[in-house]
């Protein structure tokens, strides 16, 4: 039985892929737990939640997600990086004394998040990384994840150019990497790549990402769920008769955007298609009201909606991502920002669906087209037994395991 330490960014898609790991690690006896930023908050169901305390000018936990969900143009980048500095910068302040008063034997750390492997080499700790979303893993040929590039194995150039700039955009968390490396005395890192560790897994699968050489720098496990996310559960409606049911959701990102839910909404009676859509409680009651379509929801259970879905249309979010095509079901995708457009890039490689037309008049032919193509169904099932056959929440927490006494 250990003590693991789970660290990783306060967003509840990362916090929600940690608790089905988490949770497959208590099923195997050991006693997982987050440590968070002060003041963070999340449902990690039975998971211990600890913090790091807050210091005078740190940014708090609640503002910094806020200004997330908004991400566009360099001022929210920028801001954005600044923000993840500084909780990194928190995390290692406090987080060494924590997780020896949490008597801590491991850590299992977010690739986004560097402070788990920073804390982790501090203490001589076993450390396993863990992309929650799509993989920072440099390969030839791969644009960084947060680009919706195509894969271009002879844009070597253009990729390391990007690279520079990425470099650039992100001194200050670089910054906060090599001071803590050096106070630490655990060599030179200067950036998230020399933080990823040796032993790492991840959600993303072959069959979905761009070709990387092998053998692979991670593990590819698939989605990490609980056992209640992948129960086939009641639905809150009943299923529409004689038309196909699409599924939408924006996550928080898009949420609220009503003009948006409104082109969906007429796109789908254009196609003859019946919308549910999943706001993520940004929409009221009134507005709800005002919208044509099947059924609306702050939250549904997304795996059993979506196994009964003809496509699926999101943002691009990786967890969604995974979920749809682990339905088998085509994707519309409107990115907005973090890793979406390397999601949505990866989408149209593989052939399992588009990015949602900017043009509402054209959304209706989109969904039609999209239905109708039974090679893009049949290529989205041949991804969803691939998802299917990785191994899941059990095999990562395995991989765990083994990294204990390695």
């Amino acid at each position: 039985m250990a003590r693991i330490a789970f660290i990783c960014p306060p967003f509840a898609a990362h916090l929600a892929s940690f608790r089905a790991l988490g949770e497959a690690l208590q099923a195997r006896g050991h006693e997982p737990f987050f440590l968070l930023n002060a003041d963070a908050e999340g449902a990690v169901g039975d998971i211990p939640l600890h913090h790091v305390c807050r210091r005078a000018n740190d940014p708090q936990v609640g503002r910094v997600l806020v200004a997330a969900e908004k991400p566009g143009g360099l001022v929210a980048t920028l801001r954005t990086i600044a923000d993840s500095a500084a909780l990194t910068d928190q995390l290692c302040e406090g987080g060494r004394e924590r997780l020896r008063a949490l008597r801590a034997n491991a850590v299992v750390g977010d690739q986004m998040e560097p402070a788990g492997y920073l804390l982790a080499k501090a203490l001589c700790l076993p450390f396993v990384g863990l992309a929650c979303a799509v993989p920072i893993d440099p390969a030839p040929g791969v644009p960084l994840p947060f680009l919706d590039w195509p894969y271009e194995p002879q844009a070597e150039g253009k990729l390391r150019r990007t690279g520079k700039i990425a470099a650039a955009l992100s001194r200050r968390q670089n910054q906060v990497i090599a001071a803590w490396a050096e106070r630490f005395g655990i060599g030179a890192h200067s950036n998230l790549q020399d933080c990823l560790g040796g032993t790492q897994i991840t959600q993303m699968v072959p069959a979905l990402d761009f070709p990387r050489p092998e053998p692979l720098p991670f593990v590819p496990v698939g989605p990490l769920r609980r056992n209640e996310e992948l129960a086939d559960a009641a639905l809150p409606f009943d299923l529409p008769e004689a038309k196909p049911m699409i599924f939408a959701t924006m996550g928080t990102l898009l949420g609220g955007d009503l003009k948006l839910w409104r082109a969906l909404a007429k796109a789908c009676r254009e196609a003859g298609a019946a919308l549910v859509l999943a706001h993520g409680g940004r929409l009221s009651a009134a507005e709800v009201a005002t919208l044509d379509v099947h059924h609306a929801a702050a939250f549904l259970p997304y795996r059993a909606v979506m196994r009964h879905a003809a496509l699926v249309i999101t943002h691009g979010g990786s967890n969604t991502v995974l979920d749809a095509l682990s339905c088998g079901v085509p994707l519309l995708i409107r990115p907005v920002g973090f890793d979406q457009p390397g999601n949505l890039a990866r989408v149209r490689h593989h052939g399992l669906g588009e990015e949602l037309a900017k043009r509402p008049g054209a959304i209706a032919e989109q969904i039609k087209r999209l239905i109708a193509d039974e090679a893009v169904r049949a290529r989205c099932t041949a991804v969803a037994d691939a998802l299917a056959q990785a191994g899941g929440a059990p095999r990562g927490a395995a991989i765990v395991e083994a990294a204990l006494s390695a």
